[in-house]
């Protein structure tokens, strides 16, 4: 029961603390014999396709437009692509207002996925911008993801994900604490090696990389990115390109989004366990086992599994034991009074950090029965945000 306990704790540790802690020692120890090389800035920029999946956006395709008019990248080489389908409200109405866009549309709703892998084979530049409808884009976003692909090796460029909250102490402003960590592992990780999967928000490839994926699939960008990783080429993670979306308009609709992750987390676990074989894949399968897989299948068990198991050995009397399940009782009373306290709206973000910690790891588990139920659907009902 012992040898279970710090089994258990162990990879709790490793999985949320130890990794970002082991990572960065590597990545000081590398940069000591190894500087970082100053990017080059190419003499011609290439012709950069901006691409959009979209449904049901009409509140906010005339801000996105205006978004996507500011960005600081030359008009004759940034072509704009909105794929629609599925859609049956105002957007392509109002799409058609932009005589210098190319919109695709059809009936039928087959999810992102499918309409990615439509949308695709018309498109011609060199390097696709993948970005979502209801996020913003700073204005030197696309200038700075172009510089990343004058790297050879450079297949998949990962912006960063900001989020911002009206409330900023709210318990949805989990979520903005949770992508900020997200970011520096994800820059540790680029790094040490390349960066592990991108954000659906902001990322990009280079077309001739580009895989059709099958229309299930919920997390297109982690598996796209990874498939591209695969190959040999590294995912540049860039912090100077980013996308603003605001948080989730409440907790229920966080939870739409986390156990939709969750259960897509599972689905590429399984669909990339090639890269389990660290003798093929080296430092990447390190860093995605260390950073997605043990998050995303065992380690929420583990936690759940870690609380009975000190019960019973505080039980014996050991002061330790007994001191550690104390911890664990505080912890879990802190993440219950953030959720109370959530449910009253009242404000508290040192209450509210235990809480969506444990609303994620819930959330994973959860994450099984949603694969399960909707195995072969390749869309989802969207979370509402502020």
């Amino acid at each position: 029961m012992a040898i279970l306990f710090w089994i258990f704790l162990l990879i709790i540790f490793y999985t949320y603390l130890g990794y970002g802690i082991i990572l960065y020692v590597l990545v000081k120890i590398k940069e000591f014999f190894v500087k970082r090389k100053e990017k080059l800035k190419p003499l011609d920029l290439p012709e950069v396709t901006l691409f959009i999946t979209a449904y049901n956006e009409e509140k906010i395709i005339e801000q996105k437009m205006e978004n996507c008019r500011e960005l600081s990248y030359p008009s004759e080489l940034l072509k704009i692509v909105w794929v629609t389908d599925g859609s049956d409200d105002k957007s392509v109405e109002l799409l058609s207002a932009y005589t210098d866009i190319k919109v695709l549309h059809k009936p039928g709703r087959n999810g992102k996925t499918a309409a990615m892998n439509r949308g695709m084979t018309l498109v011609e530049s060199p390097i696709v911008v993948f970005t979502d409808a209801n996020t913003f884009l700073n204005k030197e976003a696309i200038l700075e993801i172009v510089y990343e692909f004058t790297d050879p090796k450079v297949g998949c460029v990962a912006g960063e994900k900001r989020v911002v909250s009206k409330e900023k102490d709210s318990a949805t402003a989990g979520e903005g604490i949770y992508w900020k960590y997200e970011s520096a592992l994800k820059e540790l990780d680029y790094r040490l090696y390349s960066a592990v999967g991108a954000a659906g928000e902001l990322f990009a490839v280079r077309k001739e990389l580009y895989e059709p994926m099958p229309a299930d699939t919920l997390l297109d960008d982690f598996i796209l990115s990874l498939k591209i990783a695969q190959k040999g080429y590294k995912i540049a993670y860039c912090s100077k390109a980013y996308a603003v979306e605001t948080a989730s308009l409440n907790m229920n609709e966080e939870k739409k989004r986390k156990v939709r992750i969750a259960a897509g987390g599972l689905q590429s676990v399984w669909r990339l366990r090639s890269m389990f074989n660290i003798l093929s894949y080296g430092w990447l399968s390190f860093q995605f086992i260390s950073h997605r897989v043990l998050r995303w299948t065992i380690t929420p068990f583990f936690l759940l599994l870690l609380l009975p198991i000190n019960f019973v050995l505080a039980l014996r009397g050991d002061t330790f034991y007994m001191v550690a399940l104390f911890l664990q009782i505080t912890f879990y009373l802190m993440a219950y009074a953030g959720y109370l306290f959530e449910k009253k709206q009242i404000k508290n973000k040192f209450l509210f950090i235990p809480y969506y910690f444990v609303f994620m790891n819930v959330n994973v588990l959860q994450g099984f029965n949603y694969l399960f139920q909707n195995k072969g659907k390749g869309s989802w009902e969207k979370a509402k945000r502020e």
